[in-house]
């Protein structure tokens, strides 16, 4: 999770997604659907099939009550009998084989969809996720794709299946008693008004709804890895009061669509009653008059109910496209999200050139973050292969967003950097970022072993290059003392290592990597001393023959560095090394006379302060 703060998606309208139409969704997420036409058609075949036999019914009832029992053929009752139970038969046959193949299909789709939605995100840049909450994005790939995917599979499927339904019905009705049939027709009206209404309204609650969801996610995500925080400032209540709010905003929204919905439903409901009840009315009407048998009204009275039944089901399948249009929304803001350094139109992207030496040269770059925020001015620096270089300056000069540039985490807005006079801006990611290793002040161990940690710097390593890097960085004893060593699981962001335990693992990923340049946030402030001086000596393996960039917060090892780079305002104001620096009595000459001053943000803050 991005260290910046995240605006909650229900609160900051910047990033809510596009408005998209119902039928841009439909038409879309329809692509994923190609590679299994077959059981599409087998899915449809089947409600097919199992509607065909389901037509029986209402036949064999008016049969049964006018040729069976009216006239008492009672031979005939059995048959009867057993041909109805046998349509009831292979009608639910064909349902069950259909729910296996709607699945099958459903399932794959998923699959698919959330791959997909996965690996773009993979591929964007790291200021989306800064502008994003984790948790809204996780909403996205779990809850928004399901029901997405539920539109299509489900309301192909249900949709063709009640169309045909209502289809092949009202044939059947006219056929059977054309005056019935017009009065059968005649809530119609108020059910597609009613839809139209429902469909014109309910896009904007589903809507809120779904961002409600996703803003409550994102802070329960939030309090779940800040859990030590909020315990550490006694914060549960304050916590549980903003959990409440959001879940609170959920419970509305959520109420607000089902309200719309206990309206709506019912009234089509009624509207398909009232319809039932002019049919029986006119229809008695007949019998009574001789103008119809008994067994017709009932047999029509039984396809009545197959032709409002798929009627009530598109009123259903319309309410599951309103909320899929408002998840499908979320789901393509990322899918349309432009990924890290898409090739320019007629060029492409080369390799950086192997074996890297690590001669890295910045000219005159400049970067912001939007118009406004201007973070580097005029950066110019040049890194000699093997060179260590220390940025040094108050918190907010730009050292991280300098160094971050280098591995194009951003991409920078003027000027230039070249590795080996190669322009990182005209090779592609993986070679770029495969030359550099980034160790961060705050070490991040993924939720697995200790040896998955290590290996992620090289997956393929052997075990003896794996114990060789762990006993370069010092970490080789403390893991052997662990309960199932380099098998001992290291828990959510490696909780159940120390600070000084998880800095030497990331140190023994970084020295697998063994790429020519390097990148380090040295964070040795919130260890002990003996702890700080295995770290000292693993970095120090770490960095030698290697090009390294350190933002540097000890003037131990500031003084180490073959140059010195003394940022201020996105500026770089000296540069040379501690010698030269010193030489010149500037604002470093200052800071390395403040006494008894290790760290060098000290020096910065007492000098602010003076």
């Amino acid at each position: 999770m991005s260290h910046h703060s995240h605006p909650s998606v229900s609160s900051d309208p910047t990033f809510a997604a596009k408005s998209r139409t119902t039928w841009e969704v439909i038409r879309r997420v329809a692509v994923y659907l190609r590679p299994y036409k077959l059981m599409a058609f087998g899915t449809i075949a089947c409600a097919v099939l199992s509607l065909a036999f389901a037509f029986a019914y209402p036949k064999l009832t008016q049969f049964v009550i006018d040729d069976v029992i009216g006239r008492k053929q009672t031979q005939l009752l059995a048959p009867s009998m057993l041909a109805l139970i046998g349509a009831f038969l292979l009608r639910d046959l064909f349902n069950s084989l259909r729910i296996r193949i709607n699945n099958t299909f459903e399932q794959n789709v998923i699959y698919d969809m959330r791959r997909e939605v996965y690996a773009r995100l993979q591929r964007l840049p790291v200021n989306y996720f800064d502008q994003r909450a984790s948790g809204d994005l996780m909403t996205r790939v779990i809850e928004d794709v399901n029901s997405v995917e539920r539109v299509l599979i489900d309301g192909t499927e249900q949709g063709t299946v009640a169309v045909l339904s209502i289809a092949g019905v009202l044939a059947i009705l006219f056929y059977t008693n054309a005056t019935l049939a017009w009065v059968a027709l005649v809530p119609l009206p108020l059910l597609a008004g009613g839809a139209l209404w429902y469909t014109l309204t309910a896009h904007r609650r589903y809507r809120a709804q779904r961002q409600a969801a996703s803003a409550m996610n994102a802070l329960l995500m939030d309090n779940l890895q800040g859990v030590r925080q909020i315990k550490a400032f006694g914060r549960h209540v304050h916590e549980d009061s903003r959990f409440a709010a959001r879940a609170d905003n959920l419970r509305e929204s959520t109420l607000g669509v089902m309200r719309v919905w206990a309206m709506y439903s019912p009234a089509m409901s009624f509207a398909t009653a009232l319809g039932t009840g002019l049919v029986l009315w006119v229809g008695g009407s007949l019998v009574l008059a001789g103008a119809m048998t008994l067994g017709e009204l009932v047999g029509f009275i039984f396809y009545l109910a197959l032709f409002y039944e798929p009627v009530g089901r598109l009123h259903g399948l319309n309410q599951m496209l309103q909320a899929a249009r408002a998840a499908g929304e979320r789901v393509f803001d990322i899918l349309d999200a432009t990924t890290e350094r898409p090739a320019p139109a007629g060029s492409h992207l080369s390799l950086l050139g192997t074996p890297v030496r690590g001669d890295v040269v910045y000219e005159n770059v400049g970067f912001n973050y939007t118009p406004e925020r201007v973070v580097l001015r005029n950066i110019s620096l040049h890194a000699s292969p093997g060179e260590m270089i220390a940025l040094v300056g108050p918190t907010g000069a730009g050292k991280s967003t300098l160094v971050n540039l280098l591995p194009a985490f951003y991409e920078l807005t003027a000027g230039r950097i070249t590795i080996d006079h190669q322009d990182i801006s005209r090779v592609t990611l993986e070679s770029l970022r495969s030359q550099i290793s980034v160790v961060s002040q705050e070490a991040f161990l993924f939720n697995g072993t200790v040896r998955e940690n290590i290996l992620y710097g090289k997956l393929d390593a052997t075990e003896e290059e794996l114990l060789a890097a762990a006993r370069a960085a010092n970490c080789h004893e403390f893991i052997t003392r662990l309960p199932e060593g380099y098998n001992s699981h290291v828990g959510e962001r490696g909780v159940k290592l120390s600070v000084g335990e998880k800095q030497r693992v990331s140190i023994a990923r970084a020295l697998l990597k063994n790429a020519p340049i390097l990148i380090l946030d040295e964070a040795t402030a919130s260890v002990d001393t003996a702890t700080e001086k295995l770290i000292q000596e693993a970095l120090e393996r770490l960095m030698a023959g290697r090009t390294s960039f350190v933002i540097a917060h000890r003037l131990s090892t500031i003084r180490r560095a073959d140059q010195i780079l003394v940022m201020r305002h996105g500026q770089i104001v000296e540069q040379g090394s501690h010698e030269e620096l010193l030489a010149q009595d500037g604002l470093y000459a200052k800071l390395a006379r403040i006494q008894n001053t290790t760290f060098i943000e000290e020096g910065f803050e007492k000098m602010s302060v003076a």
